[in-house]
């Protein structure tokens, strides 16, 4: 793997940022979330709502964090308050292009941005996740995240999908 780094993202990272994001989901959830949706994701319509995501963070409380190489920003996660419980952290993102699967980027994200959960004070945080996305499942298995009988209907796309959610402690 090449040299990479992880930052708080700015709005300028917005471009960037969705264009992880809908290359991720496109591979990530084909056969899981209508063909049709997936088709229809463009960066181009995303970006402004990351560039606002991003602005109105409150870091290290709430935040958007880049993984970044020499190719550019290949991944990235965002995070804020639980608005069930908003002394638990909730990881709402966290994506990677194709290219980078399974090559580290992720887990130093995650392990980047746990730590900067850390610095917020958390000691809880949670994470939603799609019940048949079992790459994503292995993924957060093995960095400590468990099921925690949680569970929800998501009907992106018109689809009738089942989240589950997922604890761990940062202490």
């Amino acid at each position: 793997m090449t040299a990479m780094q992880t930052r708080q993202a700015w709005p300028d990272d917005a471009s960037a940022v969705a264009g992880v994001y809908v290359r991720s989901w496109q591979t990530a959830f084909a056969g899981l979330v209508p063909q049709h949706y997936l088709d229809a994701m463009d960066p181009s319509r995303e970006e402004s709502e990351w560039k606002t995501r991003i602005a109105e963070a409150r870091w290290p409380t709430s935040g958007v964090l880049v993984a970044e190489t020499e190719a550019g920003i290949v991944g990235f996660t965002g995070f804020g308050p639980s608005q069930e419980t908003p002394a638990v952290a909730e990881i709402g993102t966290l994506y990677a292009i194709p290219e980078v699967w399974g090559t580290g980027v992720g887990k130093q994200l995650m392990l980047a941005t746990l730590t900067t959960l850390g610095q917020a004070e958390y000691t809880q945080a949670t994470l939603w996740v799609l019940e048949g996305n079992q790459r994503a499942r292995r993924f957060y298995e093995a960095a400590g995240w468990r099921a925690d009988g949680a569970a929800v209907e998501d009907t992106t796309g018109g689809a009738s999908l089942n989240k589950l959610r997922y604890r761990r402690r940062l202490c």
